[in-house]
């Protein structure tokens, strides 16, 4: 015999509602808190893994139960091309140096080709990307949205740009279970994230918004083309510096 939920009376229903605030109250008040320290926490220490890192594990369990090993090893700035910075500023956000963590300019731009009948292009900065890859999954919803933008916001205040760079290049996608500049720098080059060219780099770089199809192991002519734009952004944005 089932047993049907009785519905609330007018007595009831503002103790519930009460309670229902109390409870959302302090789980917002212990999510601000955790994240603050977790953030503050990785200003020094290197990030083990990644929320996109943990997806692709949960990709291959959903699709045929198996476990795939990630390639991530983290390196230092000191270890990293002055290269490898540059050519993902100049690919992904030329404005990193000077904004806050959001590109309002490249937002409205985007904005008004929607409005014309174009695409709605993607404007995030390489701090939201970070945001979104360290912290979140690639599900889209106005609530991850406002999520990504409060993790944007604190790593904007409590790390320097130099740390979101160094962050980024480390936890990047740049192929099938491939994370960060160092995997990826032995993977197609043979030799360390320290030791690659300018060419390499933007190579790397171009592979940056869809690094499953855009493969730097076989460039297509597309992935080429991509790579000598970068190459002209890098020398437009000037000689490139350490992190």
């Amino acid at each position: 015999m089932s047993i049907k939920a009785q519905p609330l009376t007018k007595r009831q229903r503002p103790l519930f509602f009460a309670k229902l605030r109390k409870i959302l109250g302090i789980l917002l008040i212990f999510f601000l808190i955790f994240s603050i320290g977790l953030c503050t926490l990785l200003r020094w220490v290197p990030p083990p893994t990644s929320a996109f890192m943990l997806y692709r594990h949960y990709e291959d369990l959903v699709d045929n139960g198996s476990f795939k090993v990630v390639h991530y090893r983290w390196v230092n700035t000191k270890n990293i091309s002055p290269f490898a910075a540059s050519a993902v500023m100049a690919s992904e956000d030329q404005r990193f140096p000077e904004h806050s963590g959001f590109d309002l300019d490249s937002i409205q731009s985007s904005i008004d080709v929607y409005v014309d009948g174009g695409k709605l292009r993607g404007a995030s900065t390489i701090s939201q990307q970070v945001a979104k890859n360290l912290f979140l999954t690639p599900s889209k919803s106005f609530i991850r949205k406002g999520i990504e933008a409060w993790f944007t916001l604190l790593i904007e205040v409590l790390w320097s740009k130099e740390r979101i760079l160094e962050v980024y290049l480390n936890i990047a996608e740049f192929g099938e279970h491939l994370f960060g500049i160092e995997a990826a720098s032995q993977r197609y080059f043979g030799v360390s994230a320290k030791n690659i060219t300018r060419s390499q780099a933007a190579l790397l770089a171009a592979t940056l918004p869809n690094p499953i199809l855009l493969k730097a192991a076989k460039p297509s002519t597309y992935l080429l083309r991509r790579q000598r734009w970068i190459l002209r952004q890098m020398a437009n944005l000037g000689d490139p510096k350490t992190l």
